[in-house]
């Protein structure tokens, strides 16, 4: 299906695009045409729930697209559930547009921006996701979307096709291929960019092989490390079927409402600390939910899928903040009061390898138990399997360029560092928009201003024409931008952690048989 060629009309100051699905009327904000809430794909309820997204009906007339769709179910991670429930509705497949030139002939670069949120939390209609900025002064076309999340988009359910959160970004992609030319954008050149869950989202569909004909370029922001087995996966799923007195299947579950299920994975979530000797890593991160590698959506994890090629033909832009672990350090009130019995927890639990405890300690001699805490947490999570991304990619004679964001955010007198998330504001420029002010301050600074500056500028560089601004990856010279008040371009600084997890390979994580 591919969209209409003609030229966007108005109905008064609101653009009007055509496209092969139907007419679509926007709305403009700060100097780009808006469209919000489109559907890409059939609500996945009732007879298609937990099935795969089915293609949206074509529909009659002009549909208004001036509202965010309703978001997926959400977890109850900082009162994500209760700000869902502000927008009700089934229809959680939808698309929003940010365009400088609503023209079919534009042509400019797309960015299609996937959002983390651990797999259970997230939805498009954020502010700090308006892509308004982004698309004026980087003159790209900007989409974002929802898909689903928790046990509706990640849960192994017996009847159902795994990795059903991934089936509705492959989904949205092809929206984008098939409609993004009567938006003024070039589906030849789509770059997709995610963070957190979000960045091991764009892992993993580089690991399903979806570059060619769906994305060009690739941005993985803070990628996200955890890829389950089906043993470990349907574990799960069983423990949040049982709490409802259930059977995991799609025919018992189908008919639980959305809320109920999400409610009853939040239960679990509760109480994943009693399942540490059965679930391991994710029991002790409090992650119950990640794509699965099922032999079928996904047949390897992305960095085995790229190390045998799967990304070649797709330039790589990966990185990582500085200090990821802070964040959450922050939010569960643990600044400061990381003990040594936490820190040794963590390290015996998360550290690679069966010395990885003392190696760590050997490798960081000055380091007390709050920064061996943050190293080992930041380093499983986040910092390694970006690092070992680009590594693959290179490997494999691809294109990678890697960074690390090092500056500090000024929030809590500097008390977060470089934490994780710190990168999505500055990547969007929306520095006082949602919950940036905690970061960045009520007032942002001249530095936050010139390093977003930094950062749009880079990241839509690489989506126009696939260089950021400083030299590809190599593992001899390691080049890494760091991005600060005064960025530089100098060797991969976190070598130390490097070395420790040279030799781990970031295999799909198993049910124990504790």
């Amino acid at each position: 299906m591919s969209a209409a060629a003609s030229q966007p009309s108005e109905s008064g100051s609101a653009p009007v695009v055509r496209t092969a699905a139907g007419a679509l009327r926007g709305s403009r904000a700060g100097g780009v045409a808006v469209f919000r809430g489109i559907p890409y794909a059939e609500p996945p309820v009732g007879a298609r729930r937990f099935g795969p997204p089915r293609p949206v009906r074509r529909w009659d007339g002009v549909r208004d697209a001036v509202r965010f769709g309703p978001p997926p179910p959400q977890a109850g991670v900082f009162g994500m559930d209760a700000l869902a429930g502000e927008s009700p509705g089934d229809d959680w497949l939808t698309v929003n547009v940010w365009t400088p030139d609503p023209g079919a002939g534009a042509g400019l670069p797309v960015m299609v921006w996937i959002q983390g949120g651990a797999y259970v939390i997230g939805m498009s209609g954020l502010p700090e996701y308006d892509g308004g900025r982004l698309a004026r002064e980087g003159g790209v076309v900007v989409v974002t979307f929802n898909y689903r999340l928790g046990l509706e988009g990640f849960a192994w359910i017996e009847g159902a096709p795994a990795n059903r959160g991934l089936l509705d970004q492959v989904a949205a992609l092809e929206w984008v291929r098939d409609h993004i030319r009567a938006f003024g954008g070039d589906p030849a050149r789509v770059t997709v960019f995610g963070q957190s869950a979000g960045g091991g989202s764009v892992a993993a569909l580089l690991a399903m092989g979806h570059g060619g004909g769906l994305f060009r370029r690739a941005v993985a922001q803070s990628v996200q490390g955890t890829f389950f087995t089906p043993e470990l996966a349907a574990d799960v799923t069983a423990a949040c079927a049982t709490d409802l007195a259930l059977r995991p299947t799609a025919a018992d579950l189908a008919d639980v409402d959305p809320i109920l299920l999400a409610a009853a994975g939040d239960a679990v979530t509760a109480k994943l600390g009693q399942w540490v000797g059965r679930w391991g890593r994710p029991a002790h991160r409090t992650i119950p939910f990640a794509p699965v590698v099922d032999g079928d959506v996904l047949t390897a994890t992305p960095w085995q899928a790229l190390a045998d090629g799967a990304g070649r033909d797709v330039d790589l832009l990966v990185g990582h903040t500085r200090d990821e672990q802070r964040l959450f350090t922050a939010v569960e009130g643990m600044l400061g009061q990381v003990t040594e019995e936490q820190a040794a927890t963590a390290l015996r639990i998360l550290a690679p390898g069966p010395d990885g405890a003392r190696r760590y300690r050997d490798a960081f001699p000055a380091a007390g138990p709050e920064e061996l805490y943050e190293l080992v947490n930041s380093d499983w999570l986040f910092r390694m399997p970006s690092l070992r991304l680009a590594q693959a990619q290179t490997d494999a004679g691809g294109r990678a360029h890697l960074y690390e964001l090092t500056w500090s955010a000024p929030g809590m007198d500097g008390a977060f560092g470089a934490c994780h998330g710190l990168d999505v504001p500055l990547v969007f420029g929306n520095l006082a928009h949602g919950q940036t002010a905690a970061l960045l301050g009520e007032q942002p600074s001249p530095d936050a201003e010139e390093l977003s500056a930094q950062f749009r500028g880079a990241w839509t560089a690489f989506a126009t024409h696939g260089d950021p601004g400083w030299p590809a990856y190599d593992t001899a010279r390691r080049p890494t931008r760091l991005f600060d008040t005064h960025p530089t371009v100098a060797p991969y600084p976190e070598e130390t952690s490097g070395l420790l997890w040279q030799d781990h390979a970031f295999a799909p994580l198993p049910l124990a048989d504790g």
